[in-house]
C-alpha cells in the first residue's frame, strides 16, 4: 500500500462500494482500539467472564488484518521485482479502499492511500496488544508475552511512521515526510519508489515473523493463560472468605452424629 506521490489511480470516480468499503475498514480500526482500551481497564479489576473471548476477539481480528496487510506488501514487492522502474503498484481492492478514504480530501491525491496504510498498521498493533492483554493475569513469565511486547514497541514506532506521513500528506505537503521517504529528501520516481516498497515489506516481514512467534507460543501457554480467567464458584468464593472456618473431617463427622439420649453411654 505504499506509493510515489500520485502512483495509484485516485482520478476514477468513487463508487458506492469504494465509500462503504472505507466506512467499514474505518469502523473496524476504531472498534478494534475501543476493545483494547476496554481491555486494559477492565483487567484491572476482578476477572470477568467476557474478558477471555474479547481478547481472543481482539487478537483473531489482528490476525486477519495482517494477512491482508502482509500480502499487499508482498505483492507490491513482487511487482518491483518486475516492474522495478514503474509507480509502485497496489491491489484493486487497496485501490477501492484508497478511493474511499481520499474523499475527505478529493484535492489531495494521495491522502487516501495513507489513510489506508495508517488503519491498516493499526489495525496490527491492536491485535499485538491483544496478545499482551490476554497473557496479563497469567502466572509466571510467558514467552508469548515477551514477544507481543517486542512486537508492540516495533509496530508501535512503525505505526507512528504513518502518523507522520499522512499528517504531512494531510497538511498539505508536496511529498510525503517520514522515514521511509527519507523525509522527503528522495525525488519522486523509481529511486522513491524502491526504497518506499521495500523499507515498508522489510518492516511489515520483521513485524509479521514476530506476531507468527508470539502466537506459536501463546498456543503453547494457552491453558496457561485461560486458567487466569477462571472465576471461582461460590464454595471457592467462601471457603476463601476472611472469617470462615475450614471444614474437617472431624467436624462433618460430628455434625452428622446422632446425640447420645442423656443417661445413656
Amino acid at each position: 500500500m505504499d506509493h510515489a506521490p500520485g502512483a495509484h489511480e485516485m482520478g476514477s470516480s468513487v463508487s458506492s462500494l469504494d465509500t462503504l468499503g472505507a466506512v467499514l475498514f474505518i469502523g473496524w480500526t476504531v472498534g478494534m482500539w475501543l476493545a483494547v482500551v476496554v481491555l486494559a481497564y477492565a483487567n484491572r479489576g476482578p476477572v470477568r467472564p467476557w474478558l477471555y473471548k474479547t481478547a481472543v476477539a481482539v487478537i483473531g481480528l489482528g490476525v486477519i488484518g495482517q494477512i491482508g496487510h502482509f500480502q499487499e506488501h508482498a505483492f507490491q514487492a513482487g511487482y518491483w521485482v518486475a516492474h522495478p522502474y514503474s509507480p509502485a503498484w497496489m491491489t484493486p481492492w487497496a485501490n477501492s479502499l484508497a478511493r474511499g478514504m481520499g474523499q475527505v480530501d478529493p484535492d489531495n491525491p494521495t491522502l487516501g492511500m495513507e489513510i489506508l496504510h495508517l488503519t491498516g498498521n493499526f489495525i496490527f498493533l491492536a491485535g499485538l496488544v491483544g496478545i499482551v492483554q490476554i497473557t496479563r493475569r497469567a502466572v509466571g513469565s510467558l514467552t508469548s508475552r515477551k514477544w507481543a511486547r517486542m512486537g508492540v514497541w516495533m509496530q508501535g514506532i512503525h505505526g507512528l511512521e504513518h502518523v507522520v506521513l499522512t499528517v504531512s500528506v494531510a497538511l498539505g505537503a508536496g511529498r510525503a515526510i517520514g522515514l521511509s521517504t527519507w523525509f522527503g529528501a528522495i525525488e519522486p520516481g523509481p529511486a522513491l519508489v524502491t526504497y518506499r516498497v521495500w523499507w515498508h515489506f522489510v518492516a511489515n516481514l520483521i513485524g509479521t515473523v514476530i506476531l507468527a512467534i508470539a502466537l506459536y507460543h501463546l498456543w503453547k501457554e494457552r491453558r496457561m493463560v485461560k486458567a487466569g480467567y477462571e472465576v471461582p464458584t461460590l464454595l471457592e468464593s467462601e471457603a476463601g472468605a476472611p472469617g470462615a472456618a475450614p471444614a474437617t473431617a472431624a467436624s462433618g463427622e460430628a455434625a452428622v452424629r446422632e446425640p447420645t439420649p442423656a443417661g445413656r453411654s
